[in-house]
């Protein structure tokens, strides 16, 4: 079973039937699927936009002969589906920045029997956000999270017009960084933002 790196967001289904499209059950097991974050297959714009590698746990059921990968634009309402055969991965191409997709994959056999979706991921290309925590210490922990492997400037400022450059932070494979600020209680007001290093 391989080991689920990253589970974003979603429902696990724990059903462990089969449906088919005409109708005939089978036992069959769960699947689950996430991103797959590591530093040789980031989440990357490419020139027709960015890419989604995806992984999931292979079936534990007799008789699986391959897996299909469903997305759409919203939940549970899988507009494309990809035939990607007896693999446990597919880099899903050509997604557009700031649009929300959806995941699901299910697992099939010779007779036409297709399981149950498996838990749903969400995925927004090129999305980056911000978090700010307040530590007991008034310290101030700021997280990234983004694509895997961007570097990115922290900047503080007390007045919302002067900018400094504080710190710096490059997302690990699973696309998140962290920055203390160890100076924020010497302000009674601080601000943040970051930018993306070239």
């Amino acid at each position: 079973m391989r080991k689920i790196l990253k589970q974003i967001s979603g429902r696990i289904n724990q059903t462990s039937g089969w449906r088919s499209r005409e109708g005939a059950t089978v036992l069959g097991g769960v699947l689950a699927i996430a991103l797959l974050q590591n530093p040789s297959a980031a989440l990357a714009a490419g020139p027709s936009g960015y890419n989604a590698p995806l992984q999931w746990n292979a079936s534990t059921s007799a008789g699986v002969i391959g897996y299909r990968l469903y997305y759409g634009g919203a939940s549970g309402s899988y507009t494309n589906v990809i035939e990607v055969g007896n693999v446990t991965s597919n880099t899903v191409a050509g997604l557009a920045p700031g649009a929300t997709y959806f995941f699901a994959v299910t697992a099939y056999d010779a007779n036409g029997n297709e399981s149950a979706y498996s838990n749903e991921i969400i995925f927004v290309p090129g999305a980056v956000t911000l978090q700010i925590n307040l530590l007991a210490n008034k310290q101030a922990r700021l997280t990234v999270r983004g694509l895997a492997g961007k570097s990115y400037n922290i900047l503080a400022s007390q007045t919302m017009a002067n900018w400094t450059v504080i710190g710096t932070v490059t997302t690990s494979a699973s696309g998140s960084a962290q920055y203390t600020d160890v100076n924020a209680t010497n302000y009674s007001k601080r601000f943040y933002r970051m930018k993306e290093r070239p």
